[in-house]
């Protein structure tokens, strides 16, 4: 199993087109044999959960499984020519989604990562497997965080997760962060990116408006569903505002 996360990024003028994909992306991955599980998602303005949206930013994830996912991704090399990072959005996404890349000029960037540890489910599944709760890894390390929010739930959910947004921009470790999601304001997601876990857990553990959030999570039932997952990083392919962020520097 390989997990890709694709964020694009368009021009301006076609914020319509990117609203567009949205919809017509879903037949041709829904189609691809070697994509077992795929979300399509929206970016928030900052890098974690966030109500104010990023038109010109929309992002792909999926689980490849398969032979495509076994060996035949030209993912060796973060210096890809053109012409075999179009050959790689055919592999991962098909032809429709890679052409669609290719039209519009979108600048791509493209995370591939293994699931090593979590806990949690989304739509009801354990999408990327059956992992343990803890691992001794410990290099640099991917979070994905996501939650589908009760409705009763949003003003109280929405209230409190701004403190822990700002603060987690300067924390210690962080390489960088991105806010996804499903649906606005209530099915959100944040993708991290740190240095390694230790530096991950001192952010969520010792940092006291984050240990607040989480117990009001608990106490007040704030999701429906959550999950929590750690990523071992594979390689990274591309840019978003001309900065890899698996790397937080100029590509």
């Amino acid at each position: 199993m390989t997990v890709t996360l694709t964020i694009l990024r368009y021009r301006k003028r076609f914020i319509p087109f990117a609203l567009l994909s949205m919809m017509l992306f879903r037949l041709p991955l829904w189609l691809n044999k070697n994509i077992s599980f795929y979300k399509l998602l929206g970016s928030g303005k900052n890098g974690t959960f966030d109500k104010r949206p990023d038109w010109q930013q929309w992002g792909v994830l999926s689980v490849v499984e398969g032979s495509v996912a076994s060996g035949q991704l030209a993912i060796d090399s973060t210096e890809l020519s053109e012409t075999k990072r179009k050959a790689l959005y055919r592999q991962l996404y098909g032809s429709f989604v890679a052409g669609w890349i290719r039209l519009f000029g979108c600048e791509a960037w493209t995370i591939f990562l293994e699931p090593i540890e979590g806990h949690g489910t989304w739509d009801g599944k354990k999408v990327f497997g059956e992992l343990p709760f803890q691992t001794e890894y410990d290099g640099k390390i991917a979070v994905l965080t996501r939650a589908t929010i009760r409705l009763s739930r949003l003003k109280n959910f929405w209230a409190n997760v701004s403190s822990v947004a700002n603060q987690m921009s300067n924390a210690k470790g962080l390489v960088s962060s991105l806010g996804i999601g499903e649906v606005p304001w209530i099915k959100q997601a944040t993708f991290s990116i740190w240095e390694d876990k230790a530096a991950m857990k001192a952010f969520a553990y010792q940092m006291r408006e984050h240990q607040e959030v989480i117990r009001k999570t608990r106490e007040e039932k704030w999701y429906s569903e959550d999950m929590f997952v750690r990523f071992k990083i594979v390689n990274s392919i591309g840019s978003i505002r001309g900065i890899d962020p698996a790397l937080n520097i100029e590509n």
